[in-house]
């Protein structure tokens, strides 16, 4: 399992970090792991699993 820092995350799916987390919020993105007090990171298959659904979307 790989894990993605926000600054990979953000170059994948070009979003703001405050609308990642808007969307997390809302259920609609994969939720982060907290690594640590100040660090986080997301599972990259749940991110490219994410990704593929919302290309299927179109």
């Amino acid at each position: 399992m790989r894990l993605l820092s926000k600054t990979q995350v953000r170059e994948k799916v070009l979003y703001s970090p405050a609308h990642i987390a808007r969307l997390e919020a809302a259920g609609q993105f994969p939720k982060r792991v907290r690594l640590g007090a100040a660090r986080v990171g997301w599972i990259e298959q749940e991110v490219e699993d994410w990704l593929v659904a919302r290309a299927a979307q179109r």
